[in-house]
């Protein structure tokens, strides 16, 4: 496995500190990111799962705990959209240009407004995926937070 990654490369060109971890990708786990957090030996709510999702239409990521789901009306609230909905995988691939189960946040091939769930941003480190299957990016919330020039709020039901 690669360790160089667009996602690796766009936090190393913003001088990001950031460590690596690889893991065994379970591509039948039934929750990615909660696979993710047993693989690494990490509590899920520290192991941040990237959404690509739709707010009235337009494209935006929303980075929340693993063991958390999205609110949509929270979600829509953050980008002062009236609706939000989940974008279709196939979709998400092409507009990141990660497969699914590897979609970071960072290094997409098309910049869309983001968001880090705000309660990510007391741990002391979080781990966010890397850009492919079974690579996973340690960092500092408020560094990952920078690096996607995006907003903290509260996302999670």
């Amino acid at each position: 496995m690669s360790k160089a990654t667009r996602a690796t490369q766009a936090l190393q060109q913003a001088g990001i500190a950031f460590t690596l971890h690889s893991y065994d990708y379970d591509p039948n786990a039934e929750r990615i990111g909660l696979q993710a957090a047993e693989a690494i030996g990490e509590p899920p709510h520290r192991v941040l799962k990237t959404l690509m999702a739709e707010v009235d239409g337009k494209p935006v990521c929303v980075v929340i705990p693993s063991d958390r789901e999205v609110s949509m009306k929270r979600l829509a609230a953050a980008f002062g959209g009236k609706s939000a909905q989940m974008m279709r995988p196939a979709d998400a691939e092409r507009l990141t240009g990660y497969h699914v189960g590897g979609i970071s946040p960072f290094g997409q091939k098309r910049k869309v407004p983001s968001a880090i769930e705000e309660a990510a941003l007391g741990e002391p480190y979080v781990f966010v995926n890397g850009g492919q299957r079974g690579l996973q990016i340690r960092l500092a919330p408020e560094a990952a937070r920078a690096a996607l020039g995006g907003r903290a709020a509260p996302l999670v039901a």
